[in-house]
């Protein structure tokens, strides 16, 4: 992006009379290299800022100066001061003192600050906007997890408070808290609404692409102005000034139409027409009557840059470059051949310009658009991610609190029901622990304790445990995953597997198996483990979990034809499939 910038200060720099015969202009330049470039932003500053105003009567150069205004100065006074360096242009301007070398001298010194100023704020958004993507991303992601945690807290953390609530208040409020519970399973079972993932993506400071577009129709007026100036201080009258300064709007409309910002990939409508008119005006100057004009010719190499594919505009450009310094060599009234090359150095400098200026537009945009959806991206993972917690870690403690209901309702034991209950309230209090843990970075969860949870869960359904191997037989790396697994599996076995008398788990190095023997309640695709409706996640949510440590997940029914297998086996860990009788 760079090269684009010091192409265009280099080729505002040659004006006739400036460099080569104004050694001033030279250390001038590299100022301005220096407050430009993004390498050398910390030499930007008051002391460059001097050091031009110092320099500026003698280089010939104070556009230079006024970019350097826009960049340095705060925002209040920049815009003043830079008006001022602007009229002061007139007075140190060469020439006879005409209206065309006035407004040649106030425009130049316009349109040079301006697009100076716009480039070099284009390039630092561009370096700002890489830079920064990853931490927009990160912004979002943590509103993302405040959001969720005041959602889940009112719609969720509202229903396990009540739950406990209705545990210390006796048998005669189980079945309320069995109808509370039972709604709140469903609620987490299903899949979560949609959010918009929005965010802002401001940086304050710099040059949005917006406000490119007033930079590029101050420049383009200008030149309509200076243009118009010149031809009539050169002694064209009458219809001739008419029908030039038509074209002149023309070609210059016809550029500014192709400059549009538009989004990536997209043509201007009626490209062929408009970039065919603008050529055929644009060549047809170079054999006006009263001498040539090739600046227009650096309009239309512009927009053939900006149009065209790179593999076409490049030749196609340089072409009509070469075109045009044909056509003024060989006319008896053209310029000689020194003239005519700085004017081929005009043709380039508007060429590059404005094509800069829509090229750093439309990159800009690009990277705004990769960095929206980069955090969008991210939002979205973090909201899946939640979603999941949500019905793996909270499915298991509901159900068991319904368990622990439906059984305090229906024990004839006044004692066994108030334990059941208090069981309840303490699944709760787990499952609100739970709750306002999973918006956080990480939800860690014990293998062992889930091991210790599963047996007196399902013993207090009716259902023989029998547990082979050790959670300490497990990598560190796989518990979490394996605890996740078997707390959803116990929930799977108490809500779909109707009389089951007997669960078996099998833990071992990179394996986890979950066997019951009940008979198992129809469900849709993909199998048991999705809550009924298009809204289930269960089996979906533990193959991603091990996909993510490059593991698989399998389920299916039984071998004999009665109860259900859940397998978690990690491919990198090889172990042994065992028989389960």
């Amino acid at each position: 992006m760079s090269v684009i910038l010091v192409v265009v200060v280099l080729g505002f720099s040659f004006e006739p009379g400036v460099v080569l015969l104004r050694p001033a202009a030279v250390p001038m330049l590299l100022l301005q290299l220096a407050t430009c470039l993004p390498s050398a932003r910390r030499l930007r500053g008051t002391w460059t800022l001097c050091a031009q105003v110092v320099l500026t009567p003698w280089s010939g150069l104070p556009g230079f100066l006024g970019a350097s205004v826009l960049l340095v100065v705060e925002r209040r006074a920049r815009w003043v001061l830079f008006t001022v360096v602007v009229l002061a242009a007139v007075p140190l301007a060469p020439g006879d003192g005409s209206v065309h070398s006035v407004l040649n001298s106030i425009g130049n010194a316009l349109s040079h600050g301006l697009i100076i100023y716009a480039l070099t704020r284009l390039t630092d958004l561009y370096t700002e906007l890489r830079a920064t993507r990853g931490a927009l991303a990160e912004a979002l992601v943590t509103a993302e997890r405040e959001r969720a945690g005041r959602s889940l807290d009112a719609v969720l953390g509202t229903s396990l408070t009540e739950i406990a609530r209705l545990a210390g208040q006796g048998t005669h409020a189980a079945r309320r808290l069995v109808t509370v519970a039972r709604a709140a399973t469903e609620r987490v079972r299903a899949a979560p609404p949609a959010q918009s993932a929005d965010g802002a993506d401001v940086l304050p400071g710099a040059l949005a692409p917006g406000m490119v577009w007033p930079v590029v129709v101050a420049t383009h007026v200008e030149y309509l102005i200076v243009g118009t100036a010149f031809l009539l201080g050169g002694g064209v009258q009458g219809g001739q000034v008419v029908g030039y300064a038509a074209v002149l709007g023309a070609v210059v409309a016809l550029q500014a139409y192709h400059s549009l910002p538009r989004l990536r990939g997209m043509r201007p409508p009626y490209v062929a027409w408009a970039l065919g008119a603008q050529l055929i005006l644009a060549l047809g100057m170079l054999a006006a009557p009263d001498g040539p004009y090739p600046q227009l010719v650096g309009f239309a190499a512009a927009s053939l840059l900006i149009v065209l594919p790179g593999r076409t505009a490049w030749p196609a450009a340089g072409a009509m470059t070469a075109l045009a310094a044909i056509a003024m060599l060989l006319r008896e009234d053209g310029p000689g051949a020194g003239d005519t090359v700085l004017l081929l150095l005009d043709v380039v400098v508007i060429a590059s310009v404005f094509y800069g200026l829509a090229l750093l537009t439309g990159l800009v945009r690009q990277v705004r658009e990769a960095r929206g959806a980069l955090a969008a991206l991210a939002v979205a993972r973090e909201r899946r991610r939640i979603a999941r917690d949500v019905h793996d870690l909270l499915g298991h403690g509901l159900s068991a609190i319904v368990l622990k209901g439906e059984l305090a309702v229906r024990d004839p034991d006044p004692e066994r029901a108030d334990r059941h209950l208090a069981d309840a309230a303490a699944l709760a209090e787990r499952a609100l622990a739970d709750l306002r843990a999973i918006p956080g970075e990480a939800t860690e969860i014990s293998l062992t304790e889930e091991v210790d949870s599963a047996r007196k869960i399902l013993a207090a359904a009716g259902i023989a445990v029998r547990v082979r191997g050790e959670g300490d037989e497990v990598e560190s790396a796989s518990e979490a995953l394996f605890a996740t697994v078997l707390r959803e599996a116990v929930t799977n076995v108490l809500r779909h597997a109707a009389g089951a008398r007997r669960c078996e788990v099998d833990l071992g190095p990179g394996l986890l198996r979950v066997t019951d023997d009940g008979r198992a309640v129809p469900l849709p695709s993909p199998g048991r483990g999705c809550a009924a409706g298009p809204g289930g996640n269960g089996l979906r949510n533990l193959r991603e979990r091990a996909a993510a440590l490059g593991g698989v997940l399998e389920a299916g029914p039984a071998p004999h034809g009665r109860g259900y297998v859940l397998t978690v086996r990690l491919e990198s860990v090889p172990v042994p499939v065992p028989v389960i009788g």
